[in-house]
């Protein structure tokens, strides 16, 4: 019996080590049709569902637009609206057409109100229209390794072509939250603008209700349109770590990311590395020093 039992032991073992438990196998469950969360700072998926799927990403398709709006523009460069911007379905900051309006306004109006009108207004300042704009989209898709996009438009309105997985989304939300202008503002709960010709202030709301129910969150995006379903991209800080959560076509989105970040921050911890920097000496020649040291500039943590 007892030489049974050890072999037992000896096939489970076996077994174990010719297919180890994968640490990363989900145990949780999400209403979302694709989920996934990253770190932010490696690029570590952490948490996984149908990551790679092509699927609509509505109005989240607008992290995108400001992120290449800030790299094009300037924040107080202006830009006359038109009829074309405005005569737009779906959400909207009530932009009419004679206008004139900052990328700084704009930008607020995107990432918190999810205006339509916003985008397609960033658009027109960055490249002159909405096609040209997607040229932009698309090249800066290439760069970050979204390999399973496509952008055809700034909002996120319902297109053929126009669409991304949840994968790309973890990059590219993790790349925007690194600009520090595009952090401050997804992450404000509310804020005053003055817009308008002639000029009149209003208050944009943030859409994100995660901000205020989950501690350590300040993003990123909300979307939803019927074709796509309720999509959202957001970011939670905590000791040191940021986690870039994703969950596309879900009906329960909040509670979805809640679950996901309470399982996935146990996995993960920042460990200061300590550098002997006596180590590292670089030869000088023509000096009156042999040798210098060279020394991180600030803490380097794994």
């Amino acid at each position: 019996m007892r030489s049974k039992c050890v072999s037992f032991l000896f096939c489970f073992v076996l077994l174990v080590s010719l297919f180890p438990i994968d640490a990363k196998a989900n145990t949780v469950t999400v209403s979302a049709q694709s989920a996934i969360v990253m770190v932010a700072a490696t690029g570590e998926v952490l948490y996984s569902k149908n990551e790679y799927e092509k699927r609509g990403i509505a109005s989240t398709t607008k992290i995108m637009t400001c992120i290449v709006a800030l790299e094009n523009a300037s924040l107080s460069d202006n830009v006359t609206v038109t009829e074309k911007e405005v005569k737009v379905e779906g959400t909207s900051i009530g932009l009419k057409a004679g206008d004139e309006v900052s990328l700084s306004v704009l930008l607020k109006g995107m990432l918190l109100e999810s205006g339509n009108d916003a985008a397609n207004a960033a658009a027109k300042l960055v490249s002159g229209s909405n096609e040209a704009f997607s040229v932009l989209m698309n090249e800066k898709a290439a760069v970050l390794g979204m390999q399973s996009s496509s952008f055809k438009n700034p909002s996120g309105l319902t297109e053929k072509d126009h669409y991304s997985c949840a994968y790309d989304m973890a990059l590219l939300g993790s790349y925007a939250i690194k600009n520090p202008v595009f952090r401050s503002i997804c992450s404000l709960n509310k804020c005053t603008v003055s817009m308008g010709t002639p000029a009149y202030e209003t208050t944009f709301y943030n859409h994100n209700k995660l901000l205020n129910k989950y501690e350590g969150a300040f993003g990123i995006k909300t979307g939803f349109t019927k074709a796509s379903g309720r999509c959202l991209v957001t970011a939670v800080e905590r000791n040191g770590i940021t986690l870039v959560a994703v969950t596309l076509n879900a009906y329960d989105d909040w509670n979805d990311h809640i679950k996901l970040y309470d399982y996935c921050f146990p996995m993960v911890s920042a460990l200061k590395a300590e550098i002997n920097e006596k180590v590292n000496k670089i030869p000088v020649v023509n000096s009156d020093i042999t040798h210098i040291t060279p020394r991180a500039c600030s803490d380097v943590y794994l």
